[in-house]
């Protein structure tokens, strides 16, 4: 990979094992590279609002004659996915609603079916990093184990008349490269629309002080510096959301990635206040009673903690979500407006997290009927995202329509 990729060398990183490092300058929002997945898949929540081929969301999607459950844009996506998609079509028509593979199955098995397509040919060192990749399955824990062994026993159920798989070892290995290497492909807002591998890109380590970011335009990864890099630099990206406290970051990192992060923000403790113990929600509980909890939990923590505290603004965005899903705009503007100047402190500069919310603030403006609000979130979001996704990126082009249409 990093040998057709100008300015980009793979070395070993002191510490950390395989990495990736530039070899001539980068300036803030200059892309880095762009890789393709090796594989990916798309929600089933988001079926019928993205193309399963291409990821592109867009009204009158192409309906699958055969299973009637996934989409496409044209008859040219639905054919370029075949090769994928007939690994689940006549099952979800033959199980019905008892067709319930994790997303973790789903992607594992077109990992298998992609490798099997490969047979013969000329291996890329894409190809090979997919052995390649870490899977710590010496590591996990029993929980993890056991969701494993689920997902083993779902690929045979759901897969195994179109699949020759592999032996039970070798099917656990794989799911956990895939739990510690794969990447969540999320929309403008960070919404959640599928799972990906992409081996180039799960070269990079990383840092509580990323030098880069990924954002996504399709299918596809895209690595942009989010801070001015000179030769021999290591690309590194953040694995966690980093406005949580050091402890609770690097609790975090062991329990996903089975390591502790020793950069410099996690030497200084610049982010370290006591941990406190935060509420788990329900989320198979009704929406009303999930926002009861929510509400409950920051009035009892709001007696201890400012709005600012990091476990607030958990819980704050937490009742966001909720409101939105129930349609309640006033609600989620009311607890988005408290979340965003803190979010704006406690990120570093290009935060997706910071746009994300730029974003859900603007179009509840304008939906409210404060234009003028909304036009100006909605122009910061932009002033982010130009150097997160790039000034090209469909988002972009869709976000100025907005604001010019306003």
């Amino acid at each position: 990979m990093t040998g057709s990729i100008e300015g980009l060398e793979r070395f070993d990183s002191p510490g950390k094992g395989r990495g990736l490092r530039v070899t001539r300058a980068f300036k803030v929002g200059e892309l880095l590279f762009s890789s393709p997945a090796y594989s990916y898949v798309l929600s089933v929540k988001e079926r019928g609002c993205y193309c399963e081929g291409c990821f592109t969301r867009k009204e009158d999607l192409a309906r699958c004659g055969k299973c009637k459950k996934a989409f496409y844009c044209n008859v040219k996506c639905q054919k370029a996915d075949w090769a994928m998609h007939k690994l689940e079509c006549s099952a979800m028509t033959a199980f019905g609603e008892n067709w319930c593979p994790s997303e973790m199955s789903r992607l594992v098995a077109r990992i298998l079916a992609k490798k099997k397509t490969q047979k013969g040919r000329c291996p890329s060192e894409r190809i090979l990093l997919i052995g390649d990749m870490q899977s710590h399955v010496e590591d996990m824990d029993n929980e993890k184990r056991e969701m494993n062994e689920a997902d083993v026993a779902a690929l045979h159920r759901f897969y195994s008349k179109h699949l020759e798989l592999p032996d039970h070892k070798d099917l656990l290995t794989l799911f956990s490269q895939v739990a510690c290497n794969g990447f969540t492909i999320e929309d403008d807002e960070l919404s959640h629309m599928g799972t990906a591998v992409y081996p180039d890109v799960a070269l990079i380590n990383h840092s509580c002080v990323p030098s880069v970011i990924v954002t996504y335009k399709g299918t596809s990864a895209e690595v942009r510096a989010v801070q001015d890099m000179k030769p021999g630099d290591e690309v590194l990206i953040s694995y966690i959301d980093l406005l949580y406290p050091t402890d609770d970051r690097n609790n975090r990192l062991r329990e996903s990635y089975y390591f502790t992060c020793e950069c410099q923000e996690c030497k200084s403790r610049s982010k370290a206040p006591p941990l406190v113990s935060v509420p788990c929600l329900d989320s198979v509980a009704p929406p009303s009673e999930l926002l009861e909890m929510c509400e409950q939990s920051l009035e009892e923590m709001g007696a201890v903690f400012a709005d600012s505290n990091v476990y607030m603004l958990h819980m704050m965005y937490q009742a966001m979500g909720v409101c939105l899903y129930m349609e309640d705009p006033e609600g989620a503007l009311s607890y988005g407006e408290k979340i965003l100047k803190p979010y704006s402190k406690l990120y570093p500069p290009y935060s997706l997290n910071v746009s994300s919310m730029y974003l859900k603030l603007g179009r509840l403006y304008i939906g409210l009927g404060r234009p003028s609000a909304g036009i100006s979130a909605l122009k910061k979001a932009m002033a982010i995202m130009e150097v997160a996704h790039g000034k090209d990126h469909f988002y972009l082009t869709g976000l100025r329509k907005e604001v010019a249409g306003k």
